[in-house]
């Protein structure tokens, strides 16, 4: 733990105050974390991102996650891999439905 010093005005220092107690027993460490996880959350830089990606072999007919083009049987297409991570294309939560890349979608996540 570091001890930080640092000078709020006195409507901040009252915000932070009644959103303590309201929220946090009266922890103003606390309160100050949960802000900036909040702030971080909203401005899209942390949550689930794109570390890789792994073959996949297309069982049937799939369209690419990416730019939605029709793939056969037998073909190789590309799972992502997420991790937690920082980026502004973050995603706020894993995503549920089937994700395959084609191979020029996938190199795109590492080039842009």
């Amino acid at each position: 733990m570091k001890r930080l010093n640092f000078t709020l005005d006195q409507d901040t220092v009252h915000l932070l105050e009644d959103l303590a107690k309201k929220f946090y027993e009266g922890n103003k460490s606390q309160t100050v974390r949960a802000a900036l996880e909040s702030l971080a959350a909203h401005t899209g830089h942390q949550g689930w991102v794109i570390t890789g990606y792994t073959p996949n072999k297309v069982d049937g007919e799939v369209n690419c996650h990416g730019c939605g083009e029709s793939h056969s049987d037998g073909e190789i297409l590309y799972r992502p891999v997420f991790e937690r991570g920082n980026s502004p294309s973050a995603l706020p939560k894993i995503p549920s439905e089937n994700w395959l890349d084609c191979p020029d979608c996938a190199e795109k996540q590492f080039t842009v």
